[in-house]
């Protein structure tokens, strides 16, 4: 009997958690390059997929970014909040107009058109979640609140307008470490450097 001709075959889902998101021991099968037949284990950790945003003001050189309480840096660091671009679960919704009102809810600005850049796994070895990343155009006349998101949902998010320039030298410094709102930084920088 001949092996199938797929690379990667799944033998065993074990679910061992289950909470805010699934925690699965997931045993597989892989075809290396010589095409040899590999037995591994590993645990995946589906949270569902995500968008994240970073809102630009062109006349002003300002971005919008939100600072809030993150657990793991706390823990890893002590650092007990993170600088970073406004994000959100998509929860079923697609993630357009799901980050729409994201950015209503944290950033307290109405925002009608955003421009989707790409999607990324950050973290591709454990993590199922993928993030569509978004840009957009902002003014201080689309501000509609303070935000702060939702209390309900235990959010408490400082609203911080910061000139772009000044964030993108936060990344040398470690002020800002959010993997997502450096790869979005480093895009618009990209983009604002490119020849028109």
């Amino acid at each position: 009997m001949s092996e199938p001709s797929a690379t990667i075959i799944i033998d065993t889902q074990d679910v061992v958690a289950r909470a805010k998101g699934t925690l699965t021991r997931i045993g597989y099968r892989f075809r290396d390059r010589r095409g040899e037949w590999k037995h591994n284990t590993r645990e995946v950790y589906d949270t569902g997929d995500s968008a994240v945003v970073l809102p630009y003001d062109p006349q002003r050189g300002t971005i919008l970014l939100a600072r809030q309480p993150r657990i793991p840096p706390f823990l890893h660091d002590g650092r007990e909040t993170l600088l970073e671009a406004c994000a959100g679960k998509l929860e079923g919704e697609a993630a357009e107009p799901r980050m729409v009102k994201e950015i209503e809810e944290e950033l307290g600005y109405r925002i009608n058109r955003l421009d989707r850049l790409f999607e990324l796994y950050m973290s591709p070895a454990a993590f199922m979640e993928k993030i569509t990343f978004f840009a957009c155009s902002y003014s201080p006349s689309d501000r509609v609140s303070k935000g702060g998101g939702l209390a309900q949902e235990g959010e408490d998010i400082e609203v911080v307008e910061i000139e772009f320039r000044k964030a993108v030298s936060m990344i040398a410094t470690g002020e800002i470490a959010d993997a997502k709102t450096v790869i979005l930084l480093q895009h618009l920088e990209l983009r604002l450097s490119a020849p028109s």
